[in-house]
Order: structure tokens, then C-alpha cells, then sequence
């Protein structure tokens, strides 16, 4: 293996300090040095890559084009090694991080909600949630757990389903104007909020009541749920959606269901883990916490 050029963070401290200031003297009272000792630092970095990072004129500084190029990658790497290191400043010594990859609507909507009291019961256990449309993250080595909507075979995962999934138009009370809908057609003279994720949504909610529009395809598109809902609060038409993702909405009258007709859908909500894993005392903590909530009776 060949040899790393890396240099020292000591020279790319100086550097970057530097070139902020176009001062070694400035440079070498922030980092409570001697403006010689960033001189020598620059000049060692200087001969390891081979460029002229400054230009010495009339005792000013100046960066090179070569100069400018590198400090925008040094400011990349500290800011990477800053934020890690508050990172691990975050967690005592007893605490385990885990790592949780998540569909946006669904964390938003569903996950989020069910986790309260988890910290609780498990205070050495750290979530690090993030988005992710696909469970790719766990084949990437990138998260511990996944929550994904579809079929529940992931290759090399174990899927356990969490409940089944329907979906149902709602809108805005203000969209119908006090019209009570007499036929599931009507919807279709309506804007249609579409989904990206479930592109056939509206095409099969139509053709389940043996009727055919024209129109299911056609309506603004949104890459969530969470968008397509909040498209319909504020007025802009019908969103076919899960209903999980609205029952605080319908509970409330911010929403209503314009034609009841509720549509099953093929796939269900998983929570997934590597094979491996399956012992591992933090993942099994977020597991068994997870199927408590999804087994609880809805209030």
C-alpha cells in the first residue's frame, strides 16, 4: 500500500488560521504559538504538496490560486473533526449509539410520536435518527435499524412487520364548500395531490370501485406524504394517504375523508435489522420497545 500524504493537524490549523488572517504573526496569537512555529508549519506543508500555498509580498500574505483551492478542503476536514469530536462529547461513557435509518413521513408521523419514554427506560441507549427513502443504509453499513415501507424482504435482513396499510382521500373542510360527494367520480374533478413513492395511488383507489379517470394521473407532485398532507391543510386539492399519517388531522375537523372508501394497500410498514444483529442488546431494546408500540391499543 502506497504511503498516505497526510499531513499533521497542527500544519492545517496553522494553515487555515493563516489564510483566514493573511497573517502568520495573527495567526500565531489565536493558536498561542510563535509566528515562526506557523511559518515552519506552512513551509513543511508547503514542500509536502509541492505549491506555493501563499505569496510573500511587502511582509503580506497572500493566497495562491492553489492556496485558495486547498483551504477549501482543509475547511471541510476541521469542520468534520470538529463536529465529530462535540459529537462524542455528547454521550457518557457508558453510553451506546444507535443508529436509526427511517422513511421521512413515516419518522415524522409515527416513529417520532412512539419513541417517548424510550430514553427513559433505556438511558444509555443514544438514537441517531435519520431519512432515508430506501433501507439501503443497512446494507451500507450506515444505520442499525430501518423502518421502510413494502414487501419485508430485504437481502441479508431480518423484517419484522409492524401493521398493515390503507389509504384514504382527505382534504381541507373548505374544499368541498358544505357538498356532500354522491359518487367516489366526483373526487376525480378534483386536484389530485400525487405521490411520487405511490405514483398508481389515485389509478388504483379508482379502479377498486370499477370506475376509470382520466384525471388519476395528473395534480401536483410530492416527494413525501408529509408534503402531499401538508398540501392538502392548506387547501390545494385531495391526498390520497396513508391513514395513520392524518388521524390527528381527521380528530381534529383540519381534515376530512370526502368519499369514505378506504383502500388496502399490497405492502406493510417493517422495522429491519442485519441477521447478525439480532442479539445485540441495543438493537433489541429498540425492537421489542418498537412492537409494544405497534401492538398498543390506539387512543
Amino acid at each position: 500500500m502506497s504511503k498516505r500524504l497526510v499531513p499533521s493537524m497542527a500544519a492545517l490549523q496553522c494553515f487555515e488560521a493563516a489564510a483566514r488572517h493573511l497573517s502568520f504573526t495573527r495567526a500565531a496569537q489565536e493558536l498561542h504559538l510563535t509566528q515562526s512555529a506557523v511559518s515552519k508549519q506552512v513551509a513543511q506543508l508547503e514542500d509536502m504538496l509541492r505549491h506555493h500555498l501563499f505569496l510573500r509580498i511587502r511582509r503580506r500574505l497572500q493566497l495562491t490560486p492553489a492556496g485558495a483551492l486547498y483551504l477549501a478542503e482543509v475547511n471541510k476536514i476541521l469542520t468534520q473533526v470538529d463536529m465529530s469530536s462535540r459529537y462524542i462529547l455528547s454521550y457518557g461513557q457508558q453510553t451506546e449509539v444507535l443508529k436509526v435509518a427511517t422513511q421521512p413521513s413515516f419518522g415524522v408521523r409515527w416513529l417520532i410520536p412512539h419513541l417517548k419514554g424510550f430514553g427513559k427506560r433505556y438511558p444509555n441507549i443514544h438514537l441517531d435518527i435519520c431519512n432515508e427513502m430506501e433501507p439501503f443504509a443497512l446494507l451500507q453499513n450506515t444505520a442499525d435499524v430501518v423502518f421502510f415501507y413494502g414487501q419485508g424482504t430485504w437481502p441479508g435482513a431480518t423484517c419484522i412487520e409492524l401493521f398493515g396499510d390503507e389509504v384514504v382521500p382527505v382534504c381541507a373542510p373548505e374544499l368541498l364548500q358544505g357538498h356532500t360527494l354522491t359518487e367516489a367520480g366526483e373526487l376525480a374533478e378534483r386536484v389530485l395531490l400525487q405521490s411520487t413513492s405511490r405514483p398508481e395511488a389515485w389509478h388504483e383507489w379508482f379502479l377498486e370501485q370499477g370506475l376509470h379517470s382520466a384525471n388519476s394521473y395528473h395534480g401536483p407532485r410530492f416527494d413525501t406524504f408529509y408534503m402531499c398532507v401538508g398540501a392538502a391543510l392548506s387547501g390545494c386539492g385531495v391526498a390520497l394517504v396513508p391513514r395513520y399519517l392524518v388521524e390527528q388531522e381527521l380528530a381534529e375537523g383540519k381534515l376530512v375523508i370526502p368519499w369514505p372508501y378506504a383502500m388496502r394497500s399490497s405492502g406493510a410498514y417493517f422495522v429491519a435489522f442485519a441477521e447478525h444483529a439480532a442479539e445485540v442488546p441495543k438493537v433489541r431494546s429498540l425492537v421489542e420497545w418498537i412492537r409494544e408500540q405497534a401492538t398498543a391499543p390506539r387512543s
